[in-house]
């Protein structure tokens, strides 16, 4: 884990990017699970919530997962997440925001799109072969993103 942080730090450093190393946007399906139980306030007893969503977008630090159902800040949650080609990994996270849906009788500026309910979640650890997959991953997807970005500018008339 702290080689993931470290490299994810050093990214985030050298490229000014948001805590966690640079995102990327990708929808993959994700199962969330709280770690710790809640109780019900009528019946007294204990329960475990599991949500079965997708992501917005993931980084080397965390990911936002898209859902109208919301988890506190600072609980702790089990993310599964689906990645391309059937490999699945898991991580225990931490709810570090929530963004609740938008009033819809509310009104936003014409044209602009609410934004996506959903919960942040900030990684805490996991599986070193897990954490390297979502790694790997991210670092492709970014390299990829790159290479657009200075193929584009090449092209352009200087």
């Amino acid at each position: 884990m702290s080689e993931i942080r470290s490299n994810a730090q050093s990214t985030a450093t050298r490229r000014s990017a948001p805590a966690g190393g640079p995102r990327v946007s990708v929808r993959l399906p994700a199962r969330l699970s709280t770690i710790d139980a809640e109780t019900d306030p009528f019946t007294g007893k204990s329960f475990f919530r599991t949500c079965e969503e997708s992501s917005a977008n993931l980084s080397r630090g965390g990911v936002f997962v898209a859902t109208r159902d919301t988890i506190p800040p600072g609980r702790r949650v089990l993310v599964e997440l689906e990645m391309p080609g059937g490999r699945s990994v898991q991580t225990v996270g931490r709810v570090a925001w929530v963004r609740v849906a938008p009033d819809p009788n509310a009104d936003s500026p014409a044209g602009t799109p609410p934004d996506e309910p959903g919960l942040g979640i900030q990684f805490l650890g996991g599986p070193r072969d897990d954490l390297q997959v979502v790694e790997q991953f991210v670092s492709r997807r970014v390299e990829r993103r790159d290479e657009r970005g200075h193929e584009g500018q090449e092209a352009s008339p200087g």
